[in-house]
């Protein structure tokens, strides 16, 4: 890697998405987190050298509750990334939010128990995060995805699992207005917000919860079908959005840590 161009740019693909780039060179990463899901694809998206990692894992080894969340930001931040683009599949949680659908949210919603969820465990380093996701990257989702007519905002709220929700936990969830629900946003958000790092989501609606759906329940095999019948808009996307980024990162999250005494040193 050292006489290569470094990726300033990394594509973490979420259930399904477990390849990007055209004839990647794989690159092996250690960090004081352990590995990451899988060894990091390095390849060229037009002229912009960009990174792929699959959340899950090459093979899907990795169930929601269990992914390096940490190893894999670390990894992607240690290579030059600086920009990250997460897209995930998701549970509808309103009814106009059906299968088919994308969402960019602009505000997350943790229900998640006892995963580590910081690279700070002394001093005082209280990040900001009240807007979890780069204004930035998001308005460049939503032109990207302009012909799927995208949903702009919403809260995506974050569950444990690998269970789905309860019916009940499904209207409660939805009775908070909030727009759908996932496994994995929390706490990969929160971790690139401490590494500085731009950091957005399209969320891809694979079913309508339970507690939306009176007739049905959410299955794992209906996930996976809708995402599989939408990924390669997903990726055509998302090519074209990498390809348009620019450098020049004239938002917040490039100094989401001046001025903090860290506990780590930043990759």
């Amino acid at each position: 890697m050292s006489s290569d161009p470094r990726p300033d740019v990394a594509v973490i693909g979420g259930s399904g998405f477990y390849t990007f780039l055209e004839d990647p060179k794989t690159v092996t990463v250690d960090t004081p987190y352990g590995a990451p899901s899988a060894p990091i694809a390095v390849g060229a998206v037009g002229d912009r050298t960009v990174a792929f990692l699959p959340r899950h894992g090459a093979h899907h080894e990795f169930p929601a509750h269990r992914v390096p969340y940490r190893a894999n930001l670390w990894a992607l931040r240690s290579l030059g990334v600086r920009q990250v683009l997460a897209p995930c599949a998701v549970g509808g949680l309103q009814p106009e939010h059906g299968p088919g659908t994308f969402v960019v949210p602009d505000q997350l919603v943790d229900r998640t128990t006892g995963r580590p969820q910081t690279y700070y465990d002394s001093g005082a380093c209280h990040i900001s995060f009240a807007d979890p996701y780069c204004s930035r990257l998001r308005g460049h989702l939503l032109q990207g995805l302009s012909d799927q007519d995208p949903v702009d905002g919403g809260a995506m709220v974050v569950i444990d699992g690998p269970r789905f929700s309860t019916r009940a936990e499904s209207r409660w969830y939805a009775a908070q207005d909030w727009a759908v629900v996932n496994m994995t946003g929390h706490p990969e958000a929160v971790l690139a917000r401490e590494l500085a790092l731009c950091y957005a989501t399209v969320a891809l609606v694979t079913d309508h919860d339970a507690g939306v759906d009176e007739a049905g329940a959410v299955s794992m095999e209906a996930v996976f079908e809708v995402f599989r019948a939408h990924t390669d808009t997903l990726k055509t996307v998302l090519g074209g959005v990498v390809g348009g980024l620019g450098t020049d990162r004239d938002c917040a999250c490039s100094h989401a840590v001046d001025g903090m005494d860290l506990p780590v040193t930043l990759p």
